[in-house]
């Protein structure tokens, strides 16, 4: 017996109806999971901060670890061992250290002239030097000391002995002069060298305004009397602040 198609069809939409719910049943779980995915992402990307804004807190952390405090001049003071230091290295840096840059003409003043005293008295030296040894020997073509005499004064026999005593003399003399300045441009080179300590050490020294005199009574006492009423005495006690 052949079936109606009106019946065909109401049997398949039967057959619809009840496969349809399982369906959505599965694929509502996965909607609502990429939907709360989707939300969560939305949120960090709003709560996230710019990249940009990074880059600038980084920069101006950087700028400040960099950035160096400017020096106070006014309130530094030196250090003692620097200045010395420098001192010994190099003459006159410990004034500069010190930032007494008044000093330094001083300093290399002195130098140059103990510097001069040294090449003055050496080179006589040697020229009274040469001159005696041409005058002691028995070679008449050596005749150096004339060049130290006046042109008029002839050497003889008669007065030979007497400049020879006159050359001895002042070869010795500016020898000892080269020495006495060599010592001199040591000591110079020492003086400076304690100048720059005692310079920046004194700049620690309190050398404020705040000088006073303060004077009170006092109950002083007699360490050599037992009794304690006879050991008391009154005086005056005197307290300077500087």
């Amino acid at each position: 017996m052949k079936t109606p198609p009106f019946s065909i069809f109401i049997l398949l939409a039967t057959l619809l109806a009840l496969c349809c719910p399982p369906v959505c049943a599965q694929t509502a779980p996965d909607d609502s999971i990429k939907q709360a995915q989707w939300e969560i992402d939305t949120v960090a990307h709003i709560q996230e901060p710019p990249l940009t804004t990074n880059v600038e807190q980084i920069i101006a952390a950087d700028s400040a670890q960099i950035a160096k405090p400017k020096r106070n001049w006014a309130a530094w003071q030196p250090k003692p061992k620097v200045a010395t230091w420098l001192a010994i290295c190099l003459p006159g840096a410990g004034q500069m250290y010190n930032r007494k840059f008044w000093k330094l003409p001083i300093v290399y003043g002195a130098f140059v002239g103990c510097a001069y005293a040294v090449r003055w008295n050496n080179m006589m030296y040697k020229d009274y030097k040469h001159g005696y040894h041409d005058l002691v020997d028995d070679d008449e073509t050596t005749t150096y000391y004339q060049k130290l005499i006046h042109s008029d004064v002839t050497i003889t026999e008669a007065n030979k002995s007497r400049y020879e005593d006159l050359f001895k003399q002042r070869k010795d003399r500016y020898r000892r002069w080269r020495d006495l300045s060599i010592f001199a441009t040591i000591g110079v080179y020492l003086l400076q060298v304690i100048d720059a300590y005692v310079d920046a050490s004194l700049s620690e020294f309190d050398i404020s305004n705040d000088l006073s005199l303060t004077v009170e009574p006092a109950i002083m006492g007699n360490p050599t009397q037992k009794n304690p009423v006879k050991s008391a005495s009154l005086g005056v006690q005197c307290a300077i602040n500087f």
